[in-house]
């Protein structure tokens, strides 16, 4: 992939109207956006109908919808992504389980790469979404870590980056965030 600060350029230009810029970029992220779908899906039960690139390519779809979009940097472009790929995982979660539709039973994914953030390996997608959502009320900084290192994969340094504070307050608020997360899961 191209050096952070290219796909900053890139992103910037994009932000002001350039629709050139889009072009270049959608190629340089396009495999970081495919392996977060990846990951997010291979949490996924495993008769998901949703694919890695069918997430993306609706996550691309909302993400050049964006008007006048004020993009920062790359962390701050996957951070919206993972916004994006929640919302759309949620949705999907949500039809998969109506009852018109005929669903049934927990949706369940891993979240075991997010330092366990809960003693069993999965956790429900719409649990965890309303986990999140009444974390929000309570914090929504703290929220906001979780989504960006669940959702979108994101390192403490990116974090931080992408919300402008320090690296200890990231991680103070991710061991808090995900204590609290924990004991709402079990």
């Amino acid at each position: 992939m191209q050096s952070s600060e290219g796909i900053t350029r890139l992103l910037v230009d994009w932000g002001k109207g350039d629709q050139a810029a889009l072009e270049k970029l959608m190629p340089l992220v396009y495999s970081e956006l495919r392996r977060l779908a990846s990951n997010y899906l291979r949490r996924e039960r495993a008769e998901h109908t949703l694919q890695p690139t069918a997430l993306v390519n609706e996550a691309y779809l909302k993400l050049v919808d964006q008007r006048d979009a004020k993009w920062q940097n790359r962390a701050h472009f996957f951070g919206i992504s993972a916004q994006l790929m929640r919302r759309i995982l949620v949705d999907h979660a949500r039809q998969h389980q109506a009852v018109k539709r005929g669903g049934s039973g927990q949706q369940r994914i891993s979240i075991t790469s997010v330092e366990k953030l809960a003693k069993q390996p999965e956790v429900d997608l719409l649990a965890l979404n309303e986990a999140l959502d009444e974390l929000t009320k309570m914090d929504p900084q703290q929220s906001r870590i979780v989504e960006l290192k669940f959702f979108g994969g994101l390192s403490i340094d990116e974090i931080a980056e992408v919300l402008g504070i320090g690296h200890a307050t990231v991680e103070r608020d991710w061991k808090m965030a995900r204590a609290w997360l924990r004991r709402q899961l079990e």
